[in-house]
């Protein structure tokens, strides 16, 4: 029997509809429909087909890890395909160095001739400077000490001089606020991530807590590959839900009135979340677990504070 049909009879057996399944796994019909006819190509990518089947067996109350350790030869595989994928880019890597290294060195010489030539420059033409400078000088008449003479340029320098050191007091006093306003942003807690329950099992649903969040909390989500990615504030509202690209990335979301928010990403290591300036990490080894779920409660520093 095909893993497929093994999990609908599975289905059927618990008397759960196709509508059910999918609000339960949070997995698109057409994609429990797949599974069930062994269309596996029609699955987002290649790494969905564990995860993906590892929730429909749990949800139907089958032993994921013998299911699959059973049908394994059924199943896409993919390890394979990453270590080509790693053994090529690190081969790339190492032929490109030499020659990035030999052209840079090839440069140097150049860069210290043309310093050479604009020191030379330089110097002749201050020495030109001070040539020109001795052969202008004039000599100077001397005054006669008893004479008093009135110049008005003296003056002018004066109330200049004034208005400079006027000038200079009020910038002194710009500089005293400027570092009272620092002063009191340094004194504020700044926003802190911690883990309030680690999950379990084969989709491990984790629980933290953002602390001294600001007003306007801001979470972006950035990807260099493809990922499934849902995310819903505390009241089951959906803020994203499909598939997450590079195309896509990055995606900034206003989470400013919410008091908890809930992630599900199906390929973890392809993921990177950051929420008010502070990265997520997954308290589960995302290389172990490419699906997961997380719940994060916010606490804003402001409400703590009153």
């Amino acid at each position: 029997m095909e893993i497929g049909l093994r999990l609908k009879e599975a289905r059927e057996e618990k008397k759960i509809s196709l509508e059910s399944l999918q609000e339960t796994t949070k997995i698109q019909k057409r994609y429990l429909e797949a599974i069930e006819q062994g269309n596996f190509h029609i699955l987002p990518g290649k790494f969905y087909a564990r995860a993906f089947i590892k929730e429909y067996a749990n949800a139907v109350g089958l032993d994921s890890t013998e299911l699959l350790e059973e049908y394994k030869d059924e199943i896409p595989q993919t390890e394979a395909e990453s270590s080509t994928q790693y053994t090529q880019i690190h081969r790339s890597r190492k032929d490109n160095n030499p020659t990035k290294n030999t052209a840079i060195f090839s440069f140097i010489p150049t860069i210290i001739v043309v310093l050479l030539v604009i020191g030379i420059v330089f110097a002749a033409w201050y020495f030109y400077q001070q040539t020109l400078s001795n052969d202008s000088s004039e000599p100077v008449d001397t005054q006669n000490d008893n004479e008093v003479t009135y110049n008005p340029d003296e003056n002018k320098q004066d109330e200049e001089q004034a208005e400079d050191d006027n000038s200079d007091a009020g910038s002194d006093e710009t500089d005293e606020e400027n570092n009272d306003s620092q002063a009191e942003e340094a004194d504020q807690p700044q926003p802190e991530l911690t883990v309030n329950e680690k999950g379990t099992g084969s989709s491990p649903e984790s629980t933290l807590t953002m602390e001294n969040a600001s007003e306007q909390v801001m979470a972006k989500i950035e990807t260099s590959g493809e990922s499934w990615l849902e995310v819903e504030n505390g009241d089951g509202e959906s803020l994203f839900s499909g598939m997450f690209t590079a195309d896509d990335s990055p995606l900034e979301l206003d989470l400013s009135g919410a008091e908890r928010v809930w992630f599900k990403v199906g390929s973890a290591p392809n993921l990177d979340i950051t929420i008010d300036g502070v990265e997520v990490n997954y308290p589960v080894d995302e290389n172990d677990y490419v699906l997961q779920k997380l719940w994060i409660n916010i606490n804003k520093a402001s409400a703590q504070s009153n």
